[in-house]
């Protein structure tokens, strides 16, 4: 016997064998369709009887197998059925002939047989035959069924016949030796009347019988048969024999341990369906039950102890399996046997010894094998080492079929079952063909075999013609076993890749393979890999602001808490996946991936995009190349999103190698994400910002948009001219402007940036495309006080200073000696540098289009840095009194630091000249000013403010309106022949608090008249030598108080100009009443007026001098509440009357 049946279980020895074969011409799918049918009858209780028959159908069996009937009778074929095809009546005399024929190739051992004929109808197909069933198609054949059954049972009453015959032989010591085909020739010549020979044929014959009671049922009978068989073949070393009765021993025993079966099918045989009819039937004694054990317990009491233990029946197999191993021509037996204590095995679980079995089929030779027998051997190998769990083991034994498939030997190589079969070896080198499965933990199983394995299926689904199969395969290579390339196999293997995708590009779609199979798709997530993703904030000029009033309008309201920790933890996935900063609809958004290449050499990238979901995205691929082995690289992917909303980045899409990839965040390992999701806003206007000075760095401390730079002098204005253009597409509604300076030590005198946007807003609303100019006056007003103490040098008597010896501390300052400082320190430069800086920002607000419904706006922000350079310094201020109580002068010492000539003038002054570095003094006249009409702060500041906040405010709004009135300006002279404007300079910063008091008007305001004409400002009253001159005093009280009484003294006096002043006039001068007058009380806002009258005696020039007599109302006030103007009197000779 040379073809083994692999599908061999200990079962199959209480089977009867029924060969289904078609016969002439049927239809290949018609005649499975009918074998299915006639197979579905695989167990037959026979009436009248406790006993099941079980059938194995085979539609192909070899007829050296059936030489081996007597040695193993579930080997005979003892029944035939043969389906043929018959469409007339004229055929049917061939196909009878041809059926008889059929008959002859098993007419040995067959026990019945029968002709299932399709298609004949009329006289022939209405005889009445057992052996031959007509039908009219095979579509019409409803009791095909019921025929096998009685086919069976005649079968079994063949059987049974037998069986009675060979258990009750009476033929004494002439039994019949039993023999296999090749022992035929051996047994020539030999002494039949021997003890050893008849011993040999009792044995022999003793075995066959159990055989038989074993297929007819008669489980007890045959374990009874076989022991004494064995005891006999035994004492004869009958091995081959005794391998056969050991095996049958183990069979019986095998089928009463398990009546579900061993071959881990499905449909595994039950040894009992008979009716419920039947039921009182099985209780007489011998009589089997449904699972084949006796109901008389006496009779269960025999089986078992003849019954092989399940330790037992594993020994009494090797035991089976070392006597068939003995005879050459028996390796087919052993190879079977072997099979078989394999699969009882597995069920007692006990992998190792069934492995070693297995192990021992491996090296049975079975002699010149055919291609096709070495592939369902080690096929079947392979199935049996996964069915103990020996799952590499499997895989090895299959992938060994698989390269059987595609032998050189072979003249057509049949790839595509090698396919298939390396499909089947993938679990069992830990493979699968989804790279999710290798995306995370460590990776199992031996990389080297796993990628000879894929290699191999490369190769294979290319010869199969299928060149999508191998770019799936040869990517899914690169992606899963990277780690294990050499650098030279990187090379190889995407080289190859390149190949086979320039005929047929890899994409993303699932390929279905014809068995069912389906291949995901595979993602090069390591050609880049990632290592970060990072969703970019848009630029500051761009970022949509949410209008303050309209912030809590979408906040939900759903708990009435402030703050919920339960809220805040169930949510807290989708908060730390959402991003703080927003997008625009249709400005173009960026993501930032940290990539690196871990080939070996450069790395092309193209068609590299975002995927999104959420809204509509306008994805802009990039194409970029990697440098071999980089360390992390920036890539920015851009898109623009076409409508508002939620949108989510899931992934990014490249193309490498030819493959295009959709890589999902979600399936990559470790990749570092600050978030995945941003609030899509509704599209906003774009202004782009152009200046008439040209851009400078920026703020070091501010996110702008642009900045500009320039110089200027302390009090020198410039204006600068900007341009906004609307280069969106949505139209600019509204508009908005405001300043910021930034913080500075330097004290700033007056707005630093003033403009008018009434102009710009006229031109509103702002077509795409169009643009208006806003004009900002850009003021530098910085203290010009001389706070280094520069005139340490300058004489005290007042007199103007035209210039600094060389050695004076000024110049020491602004022109440092080498010899003070060494040249090029950083301290040296710091120390005399007096340029100044300023810094501020203008804000531009702007909304419009659907943004602004929704309460949105941009800004755009210009950076304005001014570097301010010295001009003119205040080094000294002090004021003298002027003739008039109501003005005083005030006297500044300015001090030129530039190195160009300057003219400085002032309102109602002369021009003063100064050259560089010259110092000189102006004295400029001016009106006392009533600071207390003056409002400071209003009532809710002042209510606020603190004592030192007042005072500081009462001073900056005193020393403004100072500054105002004398209206002080410089002028570059060499600078006048351009269109450069006067500067300014303020004095502000050099007013202190006496300086102030001496610039105030007296609360208390004395006016004289003398003769109707107010004294004051050196004006002379004239009046007539003996005329009486009215003298009027008036107060009047500015004070938030009333004040008085007053007492005031009239003393007159000449002063002759040398330091003489003479009082003694009491000849020169009378009071017409007393020279004292007297002043009540005066309330606020009220006044109060003294009349008195002089009568001069002589001409001449006269003064008087009004004084308070000291008394404690006077003394409770400042004495500059009492500056009363001087009065100058000049006395003419009297008219002479016409003559």
């Amino acid at each position: 016997m040379s073809v083994p049946d692999y599908m061999q279980c200990a079962e199959d020895h209480q089977t009867v064998l029924v060969v289904v074969q078609p016969m002439g011409i049927v239809p290949e799918d018609q005649f499975f369709r009918i074998y299915k049918r006639i197979s579905s009858v695989s167990q037959v209780s026979i009436r009248d009887s406790q006993r099941v028959l079980f059938i194995r159908y085979r539609h192909h069996y070899p007829p050296e197998n059936n030489e081996w009937g007597d040695f193993q009778t579930h080997r005979k074929v003892v029944g035939l059925i043969s389906v043929t095809s018959c469409n007339t009546a004229k055929e049917w005399p061939q196909t009878s002939d041809r059926f008889h024929g059929q008959k002859e190739v098993f007419g040995s051992t067959l026990y019945d047989s029968r002709l299932l004929v399709f298609g004949l109808q009329g006289e022939v197909a209405e005889q009445q035959r057992t052996d031959v069933a007509f039908y009219p198609s095979y579509d019409d054949c409803p009791d095909v069924e019921k025929r096998v059954e009685d086919f069976v049972e005649s079968i079994f009453i063949v059987l049974e016949s037998k069986r009675l015959d060979r258990a009750t032989d009476k033929s004494g010591d002439k039994l019949q030796l039993l023999c296999v085909p090749f022992e035929k020739k051996d047994f020539v010549g030999l002494d039949t009347d021997s003890r050893h020979y008849k011993k040999r044929c009792q044995g022999r014959m003793r075995k066959h019988v159990g055989d038989l009671c074993l297929q007819a049922g008669m489980l007890q009978d045959a374990l009874v048969h076989y022991h004494m068989a064995v005891e006999l073949l035994r004492s004869v070393n009958d091995f081959l024999w005794l391998g056969a009765a050991l095996e049958g021993l183990c069979s019986a025993s095998v089928i009463f341990h398990y009546p579900g079966g061993t071959s881990g099918k499905s449909g595994a045989r039950k040894p009992g369906v008979s009716s419920a009819a039947d039921a009182g039937k099985r209780h007489r004694p011998g009589a089997l039950t449904t699972n084949a054990i006796s109901a008389d317990t006496s009779t269960e009491i025999g089986r078992a102890k003849n019954c092989l233990s399940q330790e037992d029946i594993i020994e009494k197999y090797k035991e089976a399996i070392s006597n068939y191993g003995k005879y050459k021509s028996a390796g087919v037996i052993e190879l079977e046997a072997c099979i078989k204590a394999v699969r009882v095995l597995a069920i007692q679980k006990r992998a190792m010894e069934a492995s070693e079995f297995l192990q021992n089929a491996v090296y049975i030779n079975l002699g010149q094998l055919s291609e096709e027998e070495k592939i369902q051997r080690y096929s079947v190998l392979s199935e049996l080492y996964e069915l103990i769990g020996f799952h590499r083991k499997s895989a090895f034994f299959k992938r060994v079929a698989a390269m059987q498939c595609v032998a050189p030997t072979i003249p057509e190589p049949g790839w595509k079952a090698c396919y298939k079969l390396l499909l089947e070896t993938l679990p069992g080198y830990s493979l699968s063909l989804d790279p999710k499965d290798f995306s995370k933990g460590t990776h199992r199983g031996w990389a080297a075999v796993q990628l000879r394995l894929l290699h191999e299926l490369v190769y294979a689904s290319r010869r199969m013609g299928n060149p999508g199969l191998s770019v799936r395969h040869l990517s899914f290579l690169l992606q899963t076993m990277l780690d294990f390339l050499s650098d030279q196999e990187k090379k190889e293997v995407t080289q190859s890749l390149e190949n086979y995708t320039s005929k047929c590009p890899g994409g993303m779609e699932v390929i279905s393979l014809p068995d069912g199979l389906k291949l995901p798709p595979v993602p090069f997530t390591k050609l880049p890999i990632v290592r970060s993703v990072s969703l970019l904030n848009l630029p500051a000029s761009l970022r949509p602001h949410k209008v303050k009033g309209l912030l809590g309008q979408g906040m939900s309201s759903a708990s009435p808490f402030i703050y919920s920790p339960i809220t805040m933890h169930s949510r807290g996935d989708e908060r730390s996946k959402k991003i703080d900063f927003q997008w625009v609809q249709g400005d173009v958004c960026e993501v930032q991936l940290m990539v690196y290449n871990p080939m070996p050499f450069e790395l092309r990238v193209e068609n590299m995009g975002l995927l999104t979901s959420g809204v509509d995205f306008e994805s802009l691929p990039a194409a970029l190349s990697l440098p071999a082995e980089s360390g992390l690289y920036p890539v920015t992917l851009v898109g623009v999103p076409r409508t508002a909303g939620n949108i989510t980045i899931n992934g990014y899409h490249t193309s490498v190698f030819g493959v295009s990839s959709d890589c999902l965040l979600e399936g990559l390992v470790g990749v570092k994400s600050s978030g995945c999701m941003v609030e899509v806003v509704p599209s906003l206007p774009r202004l782009q910002l152009c200046t008439s000075l040209p851009r400078s760095a920026h703020l070091s401390s501010e996110d702008l948009s642009t900045s500009v730079s320039l110089q200027l002098f302390n009090g020198e204005t410039q204006q600068l001219t900007i341009t906004l253009e609307n280069i969106g597409t949505e139209m600019l509604n509204t508009l908005e402007l405001t300043s910021k300076t930034l913080s500075t030590k330097e004290k700033l005198f007056g707005e630093f940036l003033t403009w008018d946007l009434q102009d710009a807003l006229s031109h509103l609303p702002l077509k795409s495309g169009q643009s208006v100019s806003i004009p900002v006056n850009i003021s530098a007003k910085l203290d010009f006080s001389g706070q280094e103490n520069l005139l340490h040098d300058l004489n005290d008597d007042g007199i103007s200073v035209t210039g600094l010896p060389v050695s004076s501390p000024l110049r020491q300052v602004l022109k440092p000696r080498a010899e003070n400082k060494p040249v090029g320190t950083d301290a040296s430069k710091n120390e005399f540098n007096h340029v100044k800086t300023l810094e501020a920002v203008l804000t531009f607000k702007y909304s419009g289009g659907a943004g602004e419904v929704e309460g949105y706006y941009r800004e755009l922000s210009l950076g304005v840095r001014v570097d301010v350079e010295p001009s003119v310094f205040f080094t000294r201020v002090s004021t003298l009194p002027a003739t008039s109580t109501r003005q005083c002068h005030l006297l500044l010492d300015v001090f030129n630091s530039t190195e160009h000539e300057l003219t400085l003038s002032a309102k109602n002054n002369q021009d003063l000249v100064l050259h560089a570095s010259e110092c000189q003094r102006m004295a400029i006249q001016v009106d006392k000013f009533d600071f207390d009409s003056m409002p400071v702060m209003d009532h809710d500041a002042l209510r606020l403010a603190t004592v030192r906040q007042q005072e500081e405010k009462r001073q900056q709004v005193q020393g403004g309106l100072i500054n105002s009135t004398l209206d002080i300006h410089w002028t570059i002279i060499s600078f006048t022949k351009g269109s450069c404007p006067d500067k300014t300079a303020s004095v502000e910063g050099v007013l202190n608090q006496l300086i102030l008091e001496h610039l105030q008007l007296a609360p208390l305001q004395w006016d004289v008249v003398v003769n109707g004409e107010p004294c004051d400002c050196d004006m002379i009253a004239d009046c007539r030598v003996g005329d009486a001159v009215p003298l009027e005093v008036k107060l009047t009280n500015r004070s938030k108080s009333a004040v008085g009484p007053f007492s005031l003294t009239v003393i007159p006096f000449q002063d002759y100009q040398n330091g003489v002043q003479n009082y003694d006039l009491q000849d020169a001068i009378t009071f017409i009443g007393s020279n004292t007058f007297y002043m009540g009380t005066v309330n606020p806002t009220e006044n109060s007026v003294c009349v008195g009258a002089l009568l001069f005696l002589y001409t001449g020039d006269f003064y008087l001098n009004i004084k308070f007599q000291d008394d404690s109302t006077a003394r409770d006030l400042p004495p500059a509440w009492f500056c009363l103007p001087s009065v100058h009197i000049r006395a003419q000779e009297p008219i002479q009357a016409a003559a």
